[in-house]
């Protein structure tokens, strides 16, 4: 398998992460982001959405995160990253569409370059909109949390073991962390983050310890 990712990409390091859980082994492929390395002709002809991640697997050519995780999660089932029942696979899905469709999308490199360089807006007023949706949008991911835990003992998201919802979740903090985002509102999504972070498919694959991180 091939990945072609950036470093700090979230939707990146999610799929780093779901093949670090499964033990799969993948080629690396930078695609530097902050210099339009996937706007180019070369990539434009292996991913039609010029977006990473994508994920060569022999001749099936991969896009979107979540859809690469479960197609993962399907091609190779050992360490699954959804739970056995339907309640609680819509569970982790809606966990982590709490995070890829509700909060990564406001605050996404495209967007935040939208704002500064056609909208005009500045520095400061940009990283006010990063921060109110990332700090807004994990609120509802703490009250899901304290939903859960009312059902059932979780060290993750969902039980004891990482899932989908985890592999969207550690990314997004790390991004939270970059822009210096409050997170003291949010003490049960810090809690199941230290326990991701404890396991080595989280740890191991973090941006800076990429080969392309700067």
């Amino acid at each position: 398998m091939e990945l072609f990712n950036y470093f700090r990409s979230s939707a990146s390091y999610r799929v780093r992460i779901a093949l670090a859980l499964k033990g799969l082994d993948y080629v690396y492929r930078p695609v530097h982001l902050g210099k339009s390395e996937q706007l180019a002709e070369s990539y434009a002809a292996v991913s039609a959405a010029r977006l990473v991640p994508l994920l060569h697997d022999g001749d099936e050519a991969l896009t979107q995160s979540l859809a690469i995780i479960e197609y993962l999660d399907e091609t190779h089932p050992t360490q699954p990253l959804l739970p056995p029942t339907p309640a609680e696979r819509a569970r982790v899905r809606a966990l982590a569409m709490d995070i890829a469709c509700e909060i990564h999308p406001l605050n996404n490199l495209r967007v935040l370059r939208y704002l500064v360089r056609d909208l005009k807006v500045s520095e400061d007023d940009k990283n006010r909109w990063y921060r109110h949706w990332v700090e807004t949008g994990l609120e509802v991911v703490e009250r899901r949390l304290v939903e859960g835990l009312a059902q059932r003992p979780s060290i993750f998201c969902h039980g004891d073991k990482p899932t989908l919802a985890d592999c969207c979740l550690v990314p997004q903090i790390f991004n939270a962390k970059r822009f210096d985002c409050r997170l003291d509102h949010v003490p049960n999504v810090m809690r199941v983050f230290e326990a991701c972070m404890a396991l080595p498919a989280f740890e191991d694959t973090r941006p800076e310890k990429c080969p392309d991180a700067e």
